[in-house]
Order: C-alpha cells, then structure tokens, then sequence
C-alpha cells in the first residue's frame, strides 16, 4: 500500500490543535502548572499545597506567610515568567493565598 498524502507528526497536531482550541488551552494551563516549580524552585514547591486556573487567573495556596508576602511583591514578573515558560498568555494574575 502506497501512501501518497503523508504528513509530518508535527502538523497533524498543530491541525489538530487549531480543530481544538478547549484541549489547546488546557494544554497550555498544564504547562504553566508544571512550570511553577521549574521558574521558582524546589524549595518553593515544598511550600505550595494546591495549583490551579480559573478564567487566566492562577490560584496559588501557600503554607508559608512569608513566602506568600515574597511573592505577592514580585507577582507581575512571576507571571511573566510563567508564561514565557507556558508559550504564551495563559494566565493574567496570580492570586496568593
């Protein structure tokens, strides 16, 4: 059997991605989600309880007072950084909590 219409890996899921924008999205939230750790480190993630999006807002639920006052101070650039990491605008403010 001759295949004559072959296509890259790499197209069919931007296609289908494009077909999809809901799987793209969360797609996008779930490597936001695992890129906290990545952007602000071990320590950090040993402090972090609970991780999630709602409407591009990022709900972070902190054990650590003082941690939560650190970030709460450099929010804007966290969510710069995080989205740099993600590959685009997933989220448009952190809530610390």
């Amino acid at each position: 059997m001759k295949r004559t219409q072959t296509q890259s890996l790499g197209n069919v899921l931007a296609e289908f991605m494009q077909e999809n924008p809901q799987l793209a999205e969360k797609l996008a939230e779930t490597r936001l989600i695992n890129a906290w750790e990545k952007v602000l480190g071990n320590l950090t993630m040993r402090y972090t309880t609970s991780l999630f999006i709602k409407n591009k807002v990022l709900y972070v639920k902190l054990s650590s007072s003082v941690l939560r006052s650190e970030l709460m101070m450099c929010r804007e650039q966290l969510v710069r950084n995080l989205n740099r990491e993600a590959g685009g605008e997933v989220i448009r403010d952190i809530v610390l909590s």
